[in-house]
């Protein structure tokens, strides 16, 4: 089947369950997303590593990472890159939370993240930087796409506030 076709008829997830997942994690760790039930799962998806809009949206993560701990909430980022890179990544920008590899783009198919993209002139297909907010019982109850890294962080959090 042709991969938009399947895209473009795919019916809404939101308000539905995320079925379970596993994925490759930073700190020699593996992700289960049933590991987390009870708690609220902000996965934001990031173009790659070490860019400045990717750099600057993980940042404000961080600053605001304890906020997001007193609503229960675990942050993961997830991108194409893989667990070394994420590794140094998390490390430079000294991450409280973990990060996800998803080389295969399972979690970005699943999302449905991956778009063509105008680089310099040229297309190229990559991660359309979004957001995803799980509830404590694990279903998607909201999504940002085509995020703005301004302000974002902070409506992530009084989104996840608001769910308390």
């Amino acid at each position: 089947m042709d991969q938009d076709l399947a895209v473009a008829e795919r019916p809404s997830v939101l308000n539905k369950t995320v079925p379970d997942f596993s994925a490759a994690m930073t700190g020699d760790q593996a992700f289960q997303l049933s590991d987390y039930k009870g708690k609220k799962i902000v996965l934001y998806f990031y173009p790659k590593d070490n860019t400045p809009g990717c750099t600057t949206e993980a940042i404000q993560f961080r600053e605001l990472y304890p906020q997001f701990q007193q609503t229960n909430t675990a942050i993961f980022g997830v991108s194409r890159d893989s667990i070394r890179s994420h590794e140094g990544f998390k490390e430079k920008l000294g991450l409280p939370f973990e990060l996800l590899s998803d080389p295969e783009e399972t979690l970005c198919a699943m999302f449905d993240v991956m778009k063509m993209k105008n680089m310099y002139g040229k297309k190229v297909r990559g991660i359309e930087r979004s957001t995803f907010i799980i509830d404590e019982s694990g279903k998607l109850v909201k999504e940002w796409r085509g995020v703005k890294v301004p302000g974002h962080i902070d409506e992530v959090l009084e989104f996840v506030k608001a769910l308390a």
